[in-house]
């Protein structure tokens, strides 16, 4: 038998819970401020987003540019950009992830996790 009747200690629950959400966000925050890059071309398209996916800066080589194939260009661009979110993906697995299943993984009945 649990001492204390089995019944969980419901305020430690709560602040645990409290912590992990603050602890998720906080690196939320930081995925937001983080820059990571993908390229393509071998360089000639860099495509920069933050941790969350959002673009932020898009370096085209001059070589990159023929005026008379700018699809090749568009292609660049889309696989470079691409590159980029699969590395803002890439980390935010690595830093939501263990928070991510803390969270998921509580059971805790009524609590929005």
């Amino acid at each position: 038998m649990i001492p204390g009747g089995g019944q969980p200690n419901m305020q430690q629950l709560l602040q645990q819970a409290q912590k992990m959400q603050q602890d998720l966000a906080d690196a939320q925050e930081e995925l937001a401020r983080t820059e990571v890059e993908g390229q393509a071309g071998g360089g000639l398209v860099r495509a920069t987003v933050t941790g969350s996916g959002e673009l932020r800066a898009l370096v085209i080589d001059p070589k990159a540019v023929d005026p008379e194939d700018t699809e090749t260009l568009a292609d660049l661009v889309v696989a470079a950009v691409q590159a980029a979110n699969e590395n803002a993906q890439a980390l935010q697995q690595q830093k939501l992830g263990p928070l991510a299943q803390g969270l998921g993984g509580s059971g805790i009945p009524g609590l929005p996790f």
